[in-house]
């Protein structure tokens, strides 16, 4: 017996497939329409920024890679101008900088060519849902990096810290420098230990140098 059809949450959705590869694009289409009542495919970012500012499209299928500009930069054009239209990225790569990339830019999906078809649908059945999806494989190592990158982001305060630290300065001289209570100054320590991965004020300090003088 053939499996029962999956049942599409958005079927009247207007579909927009952005790929600068014709023959890709065309197979994408393809594989919507079975879903979906209106699917088109546009070649270009500047086509895809041109139908979505015309207000005739649901949701966008676009790969990242194009010629003229990155699927990522033109959602974050749109994003820029309040256009909230779901985006879901369909492309081969699988770098998990360039996933957390879209997902940070304001991507509702991201979906690799090579594992196209069923997870496609599932991918647009969830956004639809109002949930993000990210292809199988790729969230764990995506939540990886965006922590990793997070636990060296440093607010203007904690940076002028770890340049003291580096300095060889006490917390109660920090906070004099700050003009704050000492226990403000070990509270941004403790931030700064779980952000650095280090367990005690010396191995602060060794990070603080070392990020200070990096090798070259």
């Amino acid at each position: 017996m053939d499996a029962m059809p999956m049942q599409r949450l958005a079927p009247y959705w207007r579909v927009l497939v952005a790929d600068d590869h014709r023959v890709v694009g065309e197979g994408v289409v393809r594989l919507l329409k079975d879903s979906f009542d209106d699917v088109r495919l546009v070649l270009s970012g500047q086509e895809l920024l041109r139908a979505v500012r015309d207000g005739a499209v649901d949701i966008v299928v676009t790969d990242v890679s194009m010629d003229d500009m990155t699927g990522i930069d033109a959602m974050r054009l749109l994003r820029a101008e309040g256009d909230m239209t779901p985006f879901v990225f369909l492309s081969m790569h699988h770098d998990c900088g360039i996933v957390a990339e879209a997902i940070r830019g304001g991507a509702s999906g991201y979906v690799l060519k090579a594992a196209a078809g069923d997870e496609l649908l599932h991918a647009m059945d969830e956004v639809a849902a109002g949930r993000v999806y990210i292809a199988s494989g790729l969230a764990a190592m995506t939540i990886t990096a965006a922590e990793r990158t997070e636990r060296h982001v440093f607010t203007d305060k904690q940076r002028r810290i770890l340049d003291w630290v580096a300095q060889g300065l006490r917390s109660k001289q920090i906070a004099y420098e700050l003009g704050i209570a000492e226990a403000t100054v070990k509270a941004h320590m403790t931030a700064l230990m779980r952000k650095l991965n280090v367990r005690n004020r010396t191995q602060v300090a060794i990070a603080a140098e070392a990020m200070a003088h990096p090798l070259s």
